[in-house]
């Protein structure tokens, strides 16, 4: 596994992608929807350990965010990764896409590689943690619920 180091100087605004959407399967961020990117380098995969204070604190999940006014899954993600974690998106091949769609709100995790693995960096305070986290042992961690869900269905895509 593979610390990452913190950026404190890297706050970024509040837009109006950034609020709670309700609705009658639940409450979610990102007005516009949320994106993450599952983002893998030879047999490990980027975690991020959230910070207690955020939503499901203490979980492990993938860097992402809300998405911005026309902006798309694949941008999304590697914006809110690069910003997260530090994931240069110039070296990210994606992969293909996971979607998660209630109609109102929806979640794409975005599935890309990178040739050689890179040091992440925290870049805000919602993470306290970024490892490189082997495929075998990312079942055996304390996920974020939807990130358990989905899992399944990563991995396979992952092969």
């Amino acid at each position: 596994m593979t610390r990452a180091t913190h950026d404190s100087s890297a706050r970024r605004p509040r837009g109006p992608e950034d609020v709670w959407v309700e609705g009658p399967q639940g409450r979610f961020w990102g007005s516009f929807g949320a994106a993450g990117l599952l983002v893998r380098s030879a047999d490990a995969v980027l975690l991020q350990l959230r910070a207690e204070w955020s939503h499901f604190g203490g979980t492990w999940g993938i860097p992402g965010g809300a998405r911005k006014a026309g902006e798309t899954a694949e941008q999304a993600a590697l914006r809110e990764a690069d910003e997260e974690a530090g994931v240069p998106p110039e070296q990210v091949v994606v992969t293909g896409e996971l979607a998660f769609d209630l109609g109102y709100w929806s979640y794409t995790t975005v599935i890309g590689e990178v040739a050689e693995r890179f040091e992440p960096i925290l870049g805000d305070a919602e993470s306290t943690r970024l490892e490189w986290v082997a495929i075998a042992e990312v079942e055996g961690l304390p996920l974020h619920p939807a990130f358990a869900a989905s899992w399944p269905e990563l991995r396979s895509r992952l092969s």
